[in-house]
Parts: structure tokens; C-alpha cells; sequence
């Protein structure tokens, strides 16, 4: 009997914490993501367009060094501490794009820096994308294998 009453005071406490709760505001984090989203987004079609424009070939040079443009400038605003104000306030809209990739590589190792260059920033700067560059690389290989056999 007293198990029943512990039940019923947990479905109360929980009917009160869901009460008690702070609704998120999931249109303002939408709309914010997808504009901060559609600003860095924008920012790379300039940069691309800005190498076009100097010569660079538009199917394989300039994209190449869009993305490393954008690696780079999102590395350097985590460095500063600028590129995670942006993810304060942009949620997804900052994570999505590229831009977010430098940040995970960049975030960990600045977090560690105070252990030193070797344990610290070398050790952690792949803890979040280590996995995603190694599975990257691999599922590249073996879709260049199938390609180079399938291609004959």
C-alpha cells in the first residue's frame, strides 16, 4: 500500500515540474537558426563568387577554396570566442554549415589548451570530429574502390 502512494506522489511531483517548466521558444530558436543559417550560407556564396570572379575554375578550385576559407573563419571567430556567441543564439543555424565543423574541432582543443600543446590542444582537438573525419575518409575509400572497379 505504501508502494501505491509513493507512486501517486511521483505523478504529482511530475504533473508539477510539468507545470513548473519554462516552455522553450521553439519559433524564435527556428527562426534565428535559419537566418544565422542563411547569413553564413551567404557569406560562402560571396567568398565562392569573390574566387570566380579572380580566375579560379568554378566546378573544382573555387568550392576548394570556399571551404577551406570557411574552415579557416570558422576556426579563427572559435578562437576569439566569437563563434560561440554566434552558437549561443543560432542553435543549429551555426552547427549546420561548415563553419560549425572548424568550431568542433576548435572548441575541444581550446578548452584544453591550459594542459599544453601535446596533451592539451593536439590531444583534444578531434575528441568531437576525430570520428567524423575518420569514417569520412574510410567511406570515401571505399566508395573511390567501387568506383575505380565498377568504372572498368
Amino acid at each position: 500500500m505504501a508502494r501505491s502512494d509513493i507512486t501517486l506522489e511521483q505523478k504529482k511531483y511530475k504533473e508539477f515540474i510539468k507545470n513548473k517548466r519554462p516552455k522553450p521558444p521553439v519559433m524564435r530558436n527556428v527562426i534565428s537558426a535559419f537566418i544565422v543559417g542563411g547569413i553564413i550560407c551567404t557569406i560562402g556564396q560571396i567568398i565562392l563568387n569573390f574566387y570566380i570572379n579572380i580566375g579560379l575554375d568554378k566546378v573544382k578550385q573555387a568550392p576548394a577554396a570556399t571551404s577551406i576559407t570557411m574552415v579557416f573563419l570558422g576556426a579563427f571567430l572559435t578562437g576569439l570566442g566569437i563563434y560561440d556567441q554566434i552558437g549561443k543564439r543560432a542553435g543549429a543555424g551555426s552547427i549546420v554549415p561548415i563553419t560549425g565543423f572548424a568550431n568542433s574541432i576548435v572548441s575541444p582543443a581550446m578548452e584544453f589548451k591550459a594542459e599544453g600543446f601535446v596533451l592539451g590542444v593536439a590531444a583534444k582537438m578531434f575528441v568531437v570530429a576525430g570520428p567524423v573525419i575518420v569514417y569520412g575518409v574510410t567511406v570515401s575509400m571505399i566508395i573511390g574502390i567501387l568506383y575505380y572497379f565498377l568504372k572498368l
